[in-house]
């Protein structure tokens, strides 16, 4: 055998042994291209050989060789024209403040003492349930649609600014600060 066929022996081998050893399941092994055609003549013997045993180009541990493809270019960057915006649209959520979503507050299963603040977009509804009925109020009723029905409060907050939601809970006022943006 000549180095080239014991090298390859030795890689299947080394390769067939660390699947074995992965576990119960059999894996087949992945498609591989055949060796480039050299310029020396082969001998029969080393065609059945390299043809009998391709040589694997990569391993679980090691990715196969990159491609021979250039790769692509990175887009290069574009400049705009006009003035960049730098308030984001209304709807948009970002980290501190929440869309416009609707916000559920069940006073039953709540500890209100926590809640001090929440941020929304235009267009957001906070539900507050279980609460009866002319008990919640806002200290700006233009910015926000107030409606009740059957034990369950739902403020649309309409416009943007900066509203006080007042909840009475076990014989106390809890104020909750709705930013609105």
């Amino acid at each position: 055998m000549n180095p080239q066929s014991l090298r390859r022996l030795v890689v299947v081998l080394t390769a067939t042994a660390g699947v074995a050893a992965c576990g119960a399941d059999a894996v087949s092994p992945l498609p591989v291209q055949p060796p480039a055609p050299t310029r020396s003549t082969p001998t029969p013997s080393a065609i059945s050989a390299s043809t009998a045993v391709p040589a694997p180009t990569g391993s679980p541990s090691r990715p196969p060789p990159a491609s021979t493809r250039p790769a692509a270019a990175p887009p290069t960057p574009s400049r705009t024209t006009g003035t960049p915006r730098t308030t984001p649209p209304p709807t948009d959520a970002t980290p501190a403040c929440l869309g416009a979503v609707r916000y559920d507050l069940p006073l039953a299963e709540t500890e209100i003492e926590l809640l001090k603040s929440l941020c929304f977009a235009t267009g957001a509804v906070l539900r507050i349930q279980g609460i009866g009925p002319g008990l919640v109020t806002v200290d700006r009723p233009e910015l926000v649609s107030q409606q009740y029905e059957a034990g369950v409060v739902d403020i649309r907050f309409v416009r943007p600014g900066t509203v006080a939601v007042t909840i009475p809970k076990n014989d106390r006022e809890h104020t909750v600060t709705v930013v609105v943006r």
